[in-house]
């Protein structure tokens, strides 16, 4: 059995086979969906500090950009 991807691939947010992202990137326009990205990151940046999942938050901080950079 895997281990569940928190980061990544959360299953939380595959409910009905596809990932909750690409849903979005499909029907954003490009210019909305980097914004989306963006403002993702800077949630994650913004609230590791007060959270126990500090680790958890900079790198899905850091995988919304890296998404971002992709695009």
């Amino acid at each position: 059995m895997q281990k569940p991807d928190n980061v990544n691939h959360p299953i939380h947010y595959k409910e009905g086979g596809i990932e909750a992202i690409e849903i979005l990137r499909a029907k954003l326009t490009p210019e909305e969906f980097r914004g989306f990205c963006k403002g993702n990151a800077l949630k994650y940046l913004l609230r590791a500090n007060f959270k126990n999942k500090h680790d958890e938050d900079l790198q899905k901080a850091q995988w919304y950009l890296s998404y971002y950079n992709e695009l």
